[in-house]
């Protein structure tokens, strides 16, 4: 008896400790594709192999899915074919209207497919279709993380095809998938890793057929098998998408009074599949005119601002690119350097005016090539060249006109070389190298990342060593290295991560870094629930420690706690806490702007507490509350922000949001809305302020059908800086009031303004035609309304609308062309 208790207790134990069985699905060749119309009825489906017993991921993980769903594979010599069968009731089946690549928290049934086409267990390919049919495609790489909701990088758009019919006991859905938007090595016989989601927006159901365990590292990996694919051929990959675009822009300036523009253009973008494995990607000409405005703030900090990339060329299949984390892609096509100063000179000399200084720097062409072989090894290149801009300044007195250069032509890089290894391990080299003319400032980088997984898949580690040359008109080189190790799944988490970054590393002419010269360790533990019980769907509790030190000279920064917790409740609202603690004084070396400089800060406790509410519902509101308080007198901080969507109809959705943030003693140099300041002997010169800002967005989408809708998003961003007292700094860091400057002078009251309107209809596959419309106040005037006067936000507000704005309206029209499709209608023709 006990010889069989203890062999039970062993077999549970393997049990428990195996991996799932991982699923099988053959693929059937056809000579005659199947008719995409959505209905499955075409005989080519009968006796196909199905995909069925789906497994829950969300919102509680591994029970059997409450709802029946049924996948099927096809392929030819031109593409994958994908019939899916989602059994549901009619009347419960969620059908918002969604623009494409975001469908999450909608109020939406959809269904989705994985492709991991070289089985390496680290990247993958996605194609989702909601129940309107609107797509959605991403890129999935090593750091795929489920729980999101957002499996990959959302701004790779591919071209394929799907139809989706509503059935008397559900909804089904035919995709197309051609060669041409996949890669894969060429092999005789191939298996792939695949997978299918299943959402269902009714129970806010995420069901996985390959069992996807949260509590498990990687989401690829997790993925079951595509069998039966055997030689297959794709045509040649080759197409071509022409653009022109034409508009009319007014910018308001505070010394010629309107600036009045024809903008017109027109380029091409060209995709050569030069075999399975690698792709051409180019643009000559670029316009990048029709994207969102940026959500720029009055910067008030030592660090450079980064924003958002919006241009598609730089966002689609650039995964590979990114990786090393060296990429900003941002640079390329940056504002002119010398942009600021054409502004500066005119506003200080009352003789000039500007009759040209552009914002932007444009581009003359741009490259892509990228792929991976059968061996697993990624390869990537990329290539932009940028003209040299040039501002023209006039002379009122002379009349003569001035051409300044105010940014070099230039030649931005990268190489990538991404070996795949077994247990998700990986290799990577990435180069990065900035050459400018006339001897400017010239950089080049270099990053190697080294990604360890043992073969059970628990622990983790990486190295990150990395170095930076600047050579030109300035010489110097810098180094930096990041380690961590962990253990990566199951319940109980937790990593140990170093960080070293020398004085002198700058990867910042094609990447992006606050600041080098640091020392960082951090450490972290976490206990994770995703299984339900009678309160909540999922449970996260974490504790995270923080310390940080000046690497060169070595010196004390910062020590920081942070325990946190994240719950979902069951009637699926979530809240999180999370109180951040700074325990002592610490100094900060870079607030002030000058080497050698330092500030001490005082200690803080604070508490924050974000939530929001069911996504289903019409009504969607979301909330956090910060609170942070420290020992030096009358010193609270604190943040509120609301938001909220309301969804009229399955085509009307609005979306708004405010952020109230109010810190009584926000220490640092002292900035008029315009410059930092400094005093007549170079000391910087640090303010104690009352800063109080606010930021409004309203935003909405009208859906005319799955591929044309109309878009608006209005923001109103509002900061006001009232200064309570000037001040020296000492050696020490600490600081003595000084009464030699007024502290009202520097005061700041700023206001930023953009209203983005796009209709968008894709009327043919690749194909689409934009109208966008912008409204902006005019950068002249963002310090134009009197604080003083002035002091609340609804006058601010109101206020805004008395300045000059900028306006933009624009027309682009884009054509997809397949060079396959051009060849039929050739012969055909012939």
């Amino acid at each position: 008896m006990r010889l069989y208790i203890l062999l039970a207790l062993i077999n549970c134990i393997i049990c428990i400790k195996a991996p799932a069985q991982r699923k099988s699905l053959r693929a059937v060749k056809v000579t005659v594709p199947p008719r995409i119309d959505g209905s499955l009825t075409d005989s080519v489906w009968k006796n196909v192999p199905e995909a069925i017993d789906f497994i829950t991921n969300a919102p509680v993980f591994g029970k059997s899915s409450a709802l029946k769903t049924s996948v099927k594979i096809l392929y030819d010599d031109d593409a994958i074919y994908v019939g899916a069968y989602m059994y549901e009731q009619p009347s419960l089946i969620r059908k918002q209207f969604t623009v494409r690549d975001n469908q999450n928290l909608a109020n939406v049934d959809y269904f989705s497919i994985f492709i991991d086409t070289y089985n390496d267990h680290q990247n993958a390919f996605q194609f989702l279709v909601t129940t309107r049919n609107v797509q959605t495609d991403a890129r999935l790489s090593s750091a795929a993380k489920p729980n999101t909701g957002i499996y990959g990088d959302l701004s790779w758009d591919a071209v394929w095809e799907s139809r989706v019919e509503m059935q008397k006991d559900g909804w089904s859905v035919e995709m197309k998938i051609p060669y041409f938007s996949l890669r894969f090595s060429k092999k005789n016989i191939q298996d792939w890793g695949i997978n299918f989601l299943r959402f269902s927006g009714r129970l806010s159901e995420a069901a996985f057929w390959n069992e996807v365990n949260p509590n498990k590292n990687g989401f690829v990996n997790q993925f079951g098998y595509l069998t039966g694919l055997q030689n297959l051929a794709p045509p040649l990959r080759l197409s071509f998408s022409p653009y022109v675009s034409g508009g009319y822009r007014s910018t308001p300036d505070i010394k010629a009074g309107y600036i009045n523009e024809t903008l017109k253009s027109g380029g091409l973008d060209v995709k050569y599949g030069i075999n399975e494995s690698f792709t051409l990607d180019a643009t000559l000409i670029p316009d990048f005119g029709q994207v969102i405005s940026d959500n720029v703030v009055n910067n008030t900090t030592p660090f450079e601002l980064e924003f958002k990339e919006n241009r598609p060329f730089f966002t689609e299949g650039t995964d590979l690119f990114n990786k090393a984390g060296i990429f900003y892609s941002r640079r390329i096509g940056r504002t002119p350097t010398g942009y600021q100063d054409i502004i500066d000179f005119t506003d200080s000399n009352n003789n000039y005016k500007i009759v040209k200084n552009p914002a932007v720097t444009r581009l003359y062409n741009a490259i892509k090539f990228s792929g991976r072989n059968k061996h697993n090894l990624g390869i990537g290149i990329f290539n932009s060249v940028t003209e040299s801009e040039h501002a023209v300044i006039n002379n009122i007195l002379t009349g003569n006109d001035s051409t300044i250069t105010t940014e070099p032509f230039a030649n931005y890089n990268i190489i990538v070389l991404d070996q795949a290894l077994k247990n998700r391990s990986s290799v990577t080299f990435t180069n990065t190298n900035v050459l400018r003319s006339k001897n400017e400032i010239n950089a080049n980088v270099s990053a190697l990342d080294v990604v360890l997984f043992d073969k059970n898949n628990e622990y983790g580690f990486f190295i990150k060593p990395r170095y930076s040359k600047i050579f030109g008109s300035s010489n110097y080189s810098g180094y930096s290295n990041e380690t961590q190790f962990g253990k990566v799944s199951g319940r109980w988490q937790w990593f140990v991560n170093n960080a070293v970054l020398s004085e002198n590393y700058n990867p910042n002419d094609m990447g992006y870094l606050k600041a080098p010269n640091d020392f960082i360790t951090t450490g972290e533990a976490s206990y994770n629930i995703f299984q339900a019980n009678n309160t909540f769907l999922n449970q996260r509790y974490a504790f995270t420690a923080f310390q940080s030190y000046l690497y060169k000279p070595f010196g004390y920064e910062a020590t920081e706690f942070r325990p946190s917790i994240f719950w979902i409740f069951n009637n699926f609202w979530d809240l999180s806490i999370s109180a951040p603690i700074q325990p002592f004084w610490y100094n900060d070396y870079f607030e002030l702007q000058t080497p050698g400089k330092v500030l001490k800060r005082s200690p803080y406790y604070s508490a924050s507490v974000s939530g929001s509410t069911d996504s289903r519902k019409k009504l969607f509101v979301s909330w956090n509350l910060v609170f942070a308080e420290g020992p030096l007198p009358n010193d609270p901080y604190n943040s509120v922000t609301i938001g909220a969507r309301y969804r009229f109809s399955d085509k009307i959705t609005i979306e708004a949001s405010i952020r109230r943030r109010h810190d009584n003693g926000a220490w640092g140099l002292a900035n008029n809305g315009k410059s930092f300041i400094f005093d007549n002997t170079g000391e910087p010169v640090l303010a104690r302020r009352k800063l109080t800002d606010m930021t409004s967005i309203l935003s909405g989408t009208y859906n005319f059908t799955s591929r044309m809708n109309l878009t608006f998003r209005a923001r109103h961003y509002w900061e006001k800086l009232d200064n309570t007292g000037l001040y020296n700094v000492q050696d020490d860091g600490y600081w003595t009031e000084r009464f030699d400057l007024k502290a009202a002078d520097y005061n700041a009251n700023y206001n930023i303004f953009n209203l983005d309107v796009f209709y968008t209809w894709d009327f043919s596959l690749g194909s689409k035609i934009i109208v966008g419309y912008k409204n902006w106040l005019g950068n002249d005037y963002l310090n134009a309304i009197d604080g003083t006067k002035n002091r609340l936000y609804g006058s601010n507000l109101t206020g805004l609308f008395t300045q000059p704005h900028g306006n933009e309206i624009t027309l682009r029209f884009i054509y997809f062309l397949d060079y396959n499709d051009i060849r039929h209608v050739v012969r055909k023709n012939l």
